[in-house]
């Protein structure tokens, strides 16, 4: 698994699209365009496959759940992803989320959740990763 992050608008969508010769036409699975949280892959038949937009499937997760509750669901579909990913030698995972964790903590407690909870999720895929980058201005810095 490769996780990208990095502030919004910084290019990590192109950065991506770069690295991995990859379009939006490819398996990419968007929360940007509203695709629901994808549980597991079971039935994908693909050898790379992009997730984007993290950050909004932790957030529709701590709208209907505790951060407890939420952490447990995204690690389970986070081991999903993993085994999904394990299953054949050519497979690709690349995650991409916008970091929302810096600047000035919310004044609303949903959001303070959503911003802990989302902390801890990339807490949790850059453990598991092979790879991590961060991408400011369209340029990365490899960190893991």
């Amino acid at each position: 698994m490769h996780f990208i992050t990095g502030g919004a608008f910084n290019g990590k969508r192109a950065w991506v699209k770069k690295l991995y010769r990859v379009n939006r036409h490819d398996y990419w699975l968007s929360a940007y365009d509203n695709c629901p949280l994808p549980i597991n892959f079971k039935d994908i038949d693909q050898d790379v496959i992009i997730l984007e937009g993290v950050e909004l499937w932790l957030k529709d997760l701590t709208k209907k759940y505790d951060s407890k509750q939420s952490r447990i669901i995204w690690n389970s579909c986070l081991e999903n992803w993993l085994t999904w990913e394990k299953a054949r030698v050519n497979r690709k995972l690349i995650v991409i989320g916008t970091d929302i964790t810096k600047g000035i903590v919310p004044l609303e407690k949903e959001n303070r959740v959503w911003r802990d909870v989302t902390g801890w999720a990339y807490q949790d895929i850059a453990a598991k990763s092979e790879k991590v980058d961060v991408i400011w201005y369209g340029l990365n810095q490899n960190i893991k």
